[in-house]
């Protein structure tokens, strides 16, 4: 019973997203089937389909899904078709980290979710004309009228929430939240900063204003994004490019530094800005993602402080309780992603695409 659908299809590094009629393979036992209602682009989309990250091309990316159960294979329990769900990223469930609660730092969680392209089994999830497509990206490739979804992508979610409000959540807006609530846990009258104010700086900054922390800081370049920053919740701004966020940072907290930082630029100049940002025995998490093989270097001396720098992916959160939550959060208005959206129609992929490269929308969420 082999599914033909319409996909967003990348043929080769740099290429624009092009719709094409693909064929799902047969739902394997752990996988469902299901009908896409939105889908969120992020930037880890962009970095496979220019090439920058080693996913087998032509594909079919996509990894903030959200979408109805139409299907489920044999062997699955948690979700039966009619049921809503976010997709997010798969995990083995099988290894130590999975074990302890952190899937995020599956054994497997590269060739799983980001560049594979097929099943753990090596089995091929989409095809076109006969011929295999990279897929199963994040365990979902999303960017399709449905998608064939890895059991562990999958979370039931609250049918009452539309779900375009809520794609973002699989991947963006989970990895700025839990770099926050996971990571940093702001102690009372702590000063978090927020480098970068885009779709996971800007989750970053609503996590913290739902903290004891008393002092939040963003810092971007955009005046808008700065002023929509205020909004959602950050006491004070930061335009880069004037004093150095070192300075900037000092004078608002009085000499003492940041007790957390959230990185999320990429940049490597900005990560190691932050490292000197940081107050004695405070932590920088590194969210933004530079070219594979980027290096940093840090004053050694200053580390000596007490300061931590610790690596995050996905906001190390387990799926299955944390997405739930941000759920109830969105639908009470206390995190207000609607803020950050801007919809789409599926079709027009590459347009979404242009606006949240060149800045206009800080988060493109493609509805079908």
């Amino acid at each position: 019973m082999s599914i033909t659908t319409r996909a967003a299809v990348v043929e080769s590094g740099g290429a624009p997203f092009t719709l094409s009629e693909v064929v799902l393979d047969d739902p394997a036992p752990h996988e469902a089937v299901v009908r896409l209602v939105a889908a969120g682009l992020c930037h880890t989309d962009l970095g496979a389909a220019s090439g920058g990250l080693p996913f087998p091309l032509p594909g079919v990316l996509g990894h903030e899904g959200a979408g109805v159960v139409e299907s489920v294979g044999s062997a699955v329990t948690g979700v039966a078709p009619g049921d809503h769900v976010v997709l997010s990223f798969t995990s083995c469930g099988d290894c130590r980290n999975c074990h302890g609660g952190h899937p995020a730092y599956c054994a497997t969680w590269l060739p799983l979710n980001l560049t594979g392209g097929r099943r753990a089994d090596g089995t091929s999830t989409i095809s076109r004309d006969g011929e295999p497509l990279g897929g199963h990206f994040f365990g979902q490739s999303s960017f399709a009228e449905r998608a064939l979804v890895d059991e562990r992508s999958l979370v039931k979610v609250d049918p009452a929430v539309p779900l375009a409000s809520i794609a973002p959540l699989g991947c963006g807006v989970q990895t700025g939240v839990g770099a926050v609530w996971n990571v940093l846990k702001p102690a009372t009258g702590s000063t978090v900063v927020v480098l970068g104010a885009g779709a996971v700086g800007l989750s970053a900054v609503m996590a913290a204003a739902l903290t004891p922390a008393t002092t939040i800081i963003a810092v971007d370049r955009v005046a808008e994004r700065l002023q929509l920053a205020k909004e959602l919740g950050a006491t004070h701004t930061v335009a880069a490019g004037g004093a150095t966020p070192a300075e900037a940072i000092a004078e608002i907290t009085g000499g003492q530094g940041a007790d957390g930082i959230v990185e999320t630029t990429g940049n490597t100049a900005v990560l190691r800005q932050g490292v000197d940002a940081l107050a004695a025995r405070g932590t920088l998490v590194v969210v933004g993602a530079p070219p594979f093989g980027s290096e940093v270097a840090l004053d050694v001396n200053g580390l000596l402080g007490g300061k931590r720098v610790v690596g995050l992916t996905l906001g190390d959160s387990e799926t299955q309780s944390f997405v739930p939550a941000l759920v109830e959060l969105v639908k009470e208005g206390r995190l207000p992603l609607d803020r950050l959206i801007g919809t789409y129609p599926f079709a027009d992929i590459d347009q979404a695409v242009r606006d949240m490269t060149e800045g206009r929308t800080i988060k493109p969420v493609l509805v079908f």
